[in-house]
């Protein structure tokens, strides 16, 4: 018992610190689909967040500072994207994968350009990067038997833009769900001609979703540089932007389903460092290729049909033309 505890909770406290990113950037992709606008952009907000967050937390020596930074670049791309989707009705799939092509291309550059490290930002410590928090009597449960485990190193420990993920998922459910403001979004992705006649403003009501897109875009890309990684690399997002697009299609666009589908995408990704040149009984050591590709290969299997009908915000993809 002892034993598979020891080998469970690390694997689980992997788990929660892997799916973080995905959440907040599901999260995201929920407001932006909900109000009708497809958002295959995440990939590069969240990029470019992570790039603006370091370099301004290297300069500057404040993560907050950083995470500020992070935030509004996200926004800024994300208010981009409304632009040319709301107010001039362009295709939202190309204007996503031209946000993605620009910041895949200009954050390196920038980076070599201000810090001359070959794209990547100085090392990030002290106040610059966001410390783990040890919760209330932590220590003294520690020695506990299963609960001390469970509370002190998969409950405790992390920084607080994970236990922003996690509250930012009942949070975003009750705004979509219990309040004014989220009734007016989802008619807006469902019918926005019906939203339009009873007088809330179709394109308001779609930047405002942008705008919260930014926002929790940013958190996940900042969080990727300043509290998990000590810097910005190179496309260090890695495809965690469409990942969320993923689990946001396998949760059927609910929040408290996007959670454990994160969760369980977080799991495969702890899963892959843990069995990285660790031979398993009876199979042997498996190819690092394959695992690394584990969390695809899932996604596409679940999407190929294992998933049920996914059946999406009707007026998704379409741009809103008012009649006169």
């Amino acid at each position: 018992m002892i034993d598979f505890l020891q080998f469970l909770v690390p694997m689980l406290e992997s788990t929660v610190r892997v799916a973080t990113p995905l959440i907040l950037a599901a999260l995201a992709g929920l407001f932006a689909e909900r109000s009708g606008v497809v958002d295959i952009g995440l990939e590069g907000k969240m990029l470019g967040a992570a790039f603006a967050a370091a370099a301004v937390a290297a300069i500057s020596g404040s993560a907050w500072i950083g995470l500020s930074a992070g935030i509004a670049t996200a926004v800024a791309l994300a208010l981009l994207h409304g632009f040319a989707c709301i107010t001039h009705r362009g295709n939202q799939i190309v204007s996503g994968v031209a946000i993605n092509t620009l910041v895949m291309g200009l954050a390196p550059t920038l980076g070599i350009a201000w810090f001359a490290r070959g794209g990547q930002t100085p090392t990030l410590s002290g106040d610059a990067r966001f410390q783990s928090i040890d919760l209330p009597f932590a220590g003294a449960l520690a020695e506990v038997p299963v609960v001390g485990a469970v509370y002190s190193q998969l409950i405790s420990g992390h920084n607080i833009l994970v236990y922003l993920a996690f509250l930012a998922v009942p949070g975003c459910a009750w705004v979509l769900y219990r309040s004014r403001f989220g009734l007016r979004l989802r008619a807006v992705g469902e019918n926005p001609a019906a939203v339009d006649t009873a007088g809330i403003g179709v394109a308001a009501m779609r930047y405002k979703a942008m705008l919260i897109t930014g926002v929790l875009t940013g958190i996940a890309g900042s969080y990727l540089s300043v509290a998990q990684n000590a810097s910005f690399v190179r496309d260090m997002t890695a495809g965690q932007g469409f990942l969320a697009l993923a689990a946001l299609i396998f949760a059927k666009w609910r929040p408290v389903p996007v959670l454990f589908t994160c969760l369980l995408f977080g799991f495969l990704g702890a899963l892959e460092a843990r069995l990285q040149g660790v031979p398993i009984p009876g199979v042997g050591e498996v190819p690092v290729q394959f695992i690394q590709a584990l969390p695809y290969i899932l996604t596409v299997v679940l999407l190929a049909g294992f998933i049920g009908k996914a059946v999406p915000p009707r007026a998704i993809g379409e741009p809103y033309v008012k009649e006169r």
